[in-house]
């Protein structure tokens, strides 16, 4: 039997049909005539009996070839949006601000909102609708910090713009009219919204959480009953400790009563006390995330004092880090680089790069290195050369901080007890000399900071 084709097929008609004759019994063949072209179908059907399994193959054609050219067809199309989405997101990468020197920081390693923030702290809660009803709702919690603001002087001496407002240093009056307290205030700035206030609030509860530890900046009370909104801070006027390492390049014996001659058992005694502030947050299931010389205070006798805290209250606060925050390259460990969750490791990582910054009087570290190439440097495995103020007692210590894997760097403990074995039979004569002085632009441009951040300043927590 033969098959004639005379007029030119509708292959939709033809499509619809073959599902009819595919899934349908002999009986339905007349539905499927209704709902296709009737004209083709019946010339279709006369021609074929209901026994010819030719003419039925033959529909069935038509169904095996548009089926599947759909389903490719919807594929390459799903493929495209996936593939351009894709493109899409590495060029956002590619156009962050980790690649100007400083890095998005990862959410904390294993901290969840819950567990960051421990029982007995109180946070004020953003559920209020203006500034006003927010300070009542936190007058309670900030009962005991309150200072009176007859208690601080008129005379305010500016000393920063940080991020929050204007940084002051002035003096507060405890009771002693002939000894006033030195102390900074950061004033949050008049027209700070609702959201500014309580992450001001915040970080004033976050001190009050913390307590007092003598390696770590304390806050000494704060006026939060009224605007302007202050935290008072102590004073620690000799500043921060990079500024002292590039004084002691110069031939400066001591000034306003600080030292400025710094010997290898003294790098020791520092880092020991940075270490105790390190392992006060540890404890607290907290870590620093930006230990660097810039971020410590300086004291007549040499006491070190962490600073620098905005990390670890977002850790506290939130239970990971936001992704604004950025922390200069040469300072992170790989796997803060490689953005994976940071954690108390990275501390150790950034605290042989403070050794390194002390022994050096506060050269940048990686100083051939451009910040944006320092992960490609570290992924070979490469670590700075021991520099040649530097005994290879402590150049041990700087490597055993810089261990690429996390698990094989030290404890906080392990290299605590390892600096006091060092400083024992360490040289307390010897100083250490650097005859080039630093020229902070230049400084900033290689360690891949900001100028500004290399003035002493309470800008951040």
């Amino acid at each position: 039997m033969q098959i004639h084709f005379s007029e030119q097929l509708n292959p939709w008609g033809l499509f619809s049909s073959a599902l009819c004759i595919l899934w349908g019994s002999s009986a339905e063949l007349d539905c499927c005539v209704a709902m296709g072209d009737e004209r083709r179908m019946t010339r279709m059907l006369l021609e074929c009996s209901l026994s010819d399994k030719l003419c039925i193959v033959q529909e069935q054609q038509y169904e095996i070839i548009i089926i599947p050219t759909l389903l490719v067809g919807i594929f390459l199309i799903l493929l495209g949006v996936i593939l351009w989405l894709f493109i899409r997101e590495q060029r956002e990468q590619q156009q962050s601000p980790g690649l100007r020197g400083v890095a998005h920081v990862p959410a904390s390693r294993g901290l969840s909102w819950e567990a960051a923030r421990p029982e007995g702290s109180v946070f004020v809660p953003l559920k209020e609708t203006s500034v006003e009803s927010l300070l009542r709702t936190s007058t309670h919690a900030l009962a005991k910090l309150q200072v009176p603001r007859e208690h601080l002087s008129e005379v305010l001496e500016q000393i920063h713009n940080g991020s929050f407002g204007t940084i002051y240093r002035t003096k507060m009056y405890t009771g002693d009219p002939d000894e006033p307290k030195s102390v900074v205030l950061k004033a949050l700035k008049e027209t700070a919204g609702l959201q500014e206030v309580q992450e001001f609030l915040g970080q004033i509860q976050f001190y009050q959480y913390l307590g007092k530890h003598k390696n770590l900046v304390q806050l000494e009370g704060c006026c939060t009953e009224g605007l302007p909104l202050y935290m008072v801070l102590e004073d620690v006027a000799q500043g921060d400790l990079l500024s002292f390492l590039w004084t002691c390049r110069r031939d400066v014996m001591t000034m306003d009563g600080l030292p400025y001659d710094l010997t290898e058992k003294q790098i020791y005694h520092i880092g020991k006390q940075v270490l105790l502030a390190v392992e006060f947050l540890q404890d607290k299931h907290l870590f620093h995330g930006d230990v660097a010389a810039r971020n410590i205070l300086i004291q007549c006798d040499l006491t070190a004092k962490l600073c620098g805290l905005g990390l670890a209250y977002e850790v506290h606060s939130r239970g990971a880090i936001s992704s604004t925050r950025i922390v200069p390259l040469k300072w992170l460990a790989p796997e803060r680089l490689l953005l994976r969750p940071a954690g108390i490791k990275g501390d150790i990582w950034s605290f042989g790069i403070l050794l390194y910054e002390m022994v050096t009087l506060g050269a940048p570290p990686y100083p051939e290195i451009p910040p944006t190439s320092i992960l490609q440097h570290l992924q070979r495995r490469k670590i700075m050369k021991r520099p040649s103020s530097c005994t290879h007692t402590m150049y041990g210590l700087m490597k055993s901080c810089w261990r690429w894997s996390e698990d094989s760097r030290p404890s906080l403990r392990e290299l605590h007890s390892r600096l006091e074995t060092a400083a024992r039979t360490a040289n307390d004569k010897a100083v250490l000399q650097v005859p080039e002085l630093v020229v902070p632009e230049l400084y900033a441009a290689v360690a891949g900071v900001s100028v500004e951040s290399l003035s002493y300043s309470y800008s951040i927590l």
